[in-house]
């Protein structure tokens, strides 16, 4: 079966490679046969890496540790989901299941009938080829999941700890199907780029298929942030770590091709910065993936995979795909003048211009302080590491700017002179309701300027968005005479990218909330504990009753029972665990979460006694850590709303504008 899969992803190379030049030889369409065989060579590679996928599960769900990768990964303990889940796990697996899905997206795009990119199809196409070519040319060589070994051990080395959590059933197979998605967007810019193709049309035809991969790489940092806060035992969800970092400097240069691409559809204008940010984030997806899989930053980063000698081939890859697609951008550059240049101060195009241009100067300084202990330790010789505490000061004040700009932006139109007192009746409101919620906050006793300053910015623009839109639900119920409740069903139905956005811009807002209380309350503490003792933090008494332990043939779990009380009332009992691999003492804590509203009580198992009558534990007060997650649900809806396709035959007199709502 290792054979057959081997051979198959030979095969699929093989033909990847046919397409990729048979798409280059026709891409004139004066050889409609060459082009029929170079999409059968598409389907011929997706139904080939498909085979290898399905064979390489198969030994993973019944324990065929011939597989050195199913081996590896898995044990005769590990159950059914996370021995589907080792298929992404390990080094070749997720190579595999990231070409997999390249090339089934890029069977999609050649199925993609639209007259507007017809002429671009056969250059997108070839540039997928060349990608999906890179992979299978390691699959095939450097790191193959088919390799064998003799004799055949009779267990695994099992699956590390850490990734036995649900957040490897989501988080990794969510953020590498993104990667791959990736794909079709810069296929279809370096297209446009070849073909001189550099209207609107590249433009306006990726944008679902951008929005797709923007949405999925949010979620999977979400999903990963969740699970780091989970099961690391730190209390923390972010720590700025060079792979963290890896997924976010290219969904924060999507964000800002995003408010960028609106502009130039509107206005005809950043053409050149468009297929930049397109550009850039495909290129930091592969430098990222050489950064977790090359070991450079092994020293600062705990998610890396280590060297496994793919690093001189993906940093190619990397050099080539930038330098070129740099160069091609260049030389082009004569044919990406913008048709204006002017633009209103105050109007929606210059509040997207400034969240653009913040999106990306932060995702280059988050880039420039990930890399920058491998620049010294080239340079002088020896690591000098940007710990989180410089990305929290530098960062931090870019983001809460640019969640105050999403606040102004959606008062202000499109490149239209708006006169002060009208300025001023459209932020009124919003700004009463940021100034009441300051008021409550420092009753409540919130002192520190810099917290209400945040959560200024925060009321300021969450009220900015919720007022807006009732604005316009309220000039569609006066027009048509409807139900408040029907206008806003209308209303979003009948523009869903824009209301979608009003719920991601909402959600980035109820994040922000989450992200500034859990950094500047959050508390800690750490007690040694007999049998019976407490110890109180934020409110709350925990008592300690005792260890229980559980085993079985390859697991030792430890757990700690602790009565929670609140004042006098009581609130329950937690059991934070301590899971210990017993054929290779691996370990690692499973902390205990109470959480509500307000904030996490947060229980971590450090160590106990051999009696189990006194134990090392730590207590974490996380306030407000829950209004991420609540946000990260609000923002896959929103993402969700405004990705659904809207009905084509919908009449325009469901449209705002038709309703007497200003075209905003």
């Amino acid at each position: 079966m290792a054979d057959i899969g081997h051979v198959a992803l030979i095969l699929a190379l093989v033909a990847s490679i046919y397409s990729m030049f048979a798409y280059i030889l026709g891409r004139k369409g004066t050889n409609p046969a060459l082009a029929k065989s170079a999409r059968n060579g598409l389907f011929a590679a997706l139904g080939l890496v498909s085979l290898s996928v399905i064979i390489l599960t198969i030994a993973l769900i019944t324990y065929d540790f011939e597989f050195k990768y199913v081996a590896s990964y898995t044990d005769l303990e590990l159950s059914l989901l996370y021995r589907i889940s080792a298929l992404w796990g390990g080094q070749a697996g997720s190579l595999l299941f990231w070409a997999w899905f390249i090339s089934l997206f890029s069977v999609m795009a050649a199925l993609w009938k639209r007259d507007a990119i017809q002429k671009l199809q056969p250059y997108a196409l070839a540039v997928i080829m060349v990608v999906q070519v890179f992979f299978l040319s390691l699959l095939v060589s450097v790191s193959t999941p088919f390799s064998k070994l003799f004799p055949v051990p009779v267990d695994g080395a099992g699956m590390n700890l850490l990734l036995q959590h649900p957040g490897m059933l989501l988080h990794a197979p969510i953020t590498l199907i993104a990667f791959a998605a990736f794909t079709i967007p810069f296929a279809y810019a370096i297209a446009a780029l070849l073909s001189r193709k550099l209207g609107n049309e590249w433009l306006v035809s990726i944008r679902r298929w951008t929005v797709l991969a923007w949405l999925l790489l949010g979620v999977g940092n979400i999903l990963g942030a969740w699970w780091a806060y989970t099961i690391l035992g730190w209390g923390g969800y972010w720590a700025w770590d060079p792979v963290e970092n890896a997924g976010l400097m290219p969904w924060l240069f999507t964000t800002a091709f995003l408010h960028f691409s609106l502009i130039q559809k509107r206005r005809h204008i950043f053409k050149i910065w468009n297929l930049l940010f397109i550009i850039l984030t495909f290129n930091l997806i592969i430098f990222g993936t050489y950064i977790a899989r090359s070991g450079i930053l092994a020293s600062v980063s705990v998610h890396v995979f280590g060297d496994h000698g793919l690093d001189p081939f993906f940093l190619t890859f990397f050099c080539i795909t930038l330098l070129g697609s740099i160069a091609l951008l260049f030389y082009r550059r004569n044919d990406l003048r913008d048709e204006t240049t002017s633009i209103q101060l105050v109007s929606r195009e210059s509040t997207f211009y400034l969240t653009g241009l913040l999106l990306a100067g932060s995702a280059l300084i988050v880039l420039i302080g990930t890399i920058f202990p491998a620049i010294t330790r080239a340079i002088a010789g020896n690591e000098i590491v940007i710990d989180a505490g410089f990305f929290d000061r530098v960062v931090g004040p870019i983001f809460l700017v640019i969640v105050l700009v999403i606040g102004i932006c959606v008062q202000i139109g499109w490149q239209r002179a708006i006169d002060n007192k009208s300025l001023i009746n459209r932020f009124l409101w919003p700004l009463v309701a940021a100034i009441v919620i300051i008021a409550i906050l420092f009753i409540a006793g919130i002192r520190e300027w810099i917290v209400l300053t945040a959560y200024f910015v925060c009321g300021f623009t969450f009220f900015s968005i919720l007022f807006k839109w009732f604005q316009e639900i309220k000039v569609r119920n006066q027009a048509k005479v409807e139900s408040y409740l029907k206008a806003f069903w209308k209303l979003l139905l009948g523009n869903r990218p824009h209301y979608g956005g009003y719920i991601i811009h909402l959600s980035i807002v109820i994040i922000a909330v989450g992200v500034i209380g859990s950094s500047f309350y959050e508390s800690h503490k750490q007690s040694l504990l007999e049998t019976g003792e407490s110890v109180t933090i934020s409110g709350y008494t925990l008592t300690f009753n005792g260890v229980t332990y559980e085993e079985t043939p390859n697991l030792f779990v430890a757990a700690a029972q602790i009565t929670v009380y609140q004042g006098d009332r009581y609130l329950g009992e937690l059991a934070p665990q301590k899971r210990i691999v017993l054929k290779n003492g691996q370990s690692v804590s499973d902390p205990a979460i109470r959480t509500s509203l307000v904030k996490d009580l947060y229980v971590i198992l450090d160590a106990w006694s051999e009696d189990g009558g006194t134990i090392l534990l730590t207590v974490r007060n996380e306030p407000l850590v829950i209004w991420l997650w609540i946000g990260g649900y609000i923002f896959i809806l929103g993402g969700l709303i405004a990705l659904w396709p809207g009905d084509r035959r919908q009449s325009t007199l469901q449209r705002p504008q038709a309703v007497g709502l200003k075209k905003e």
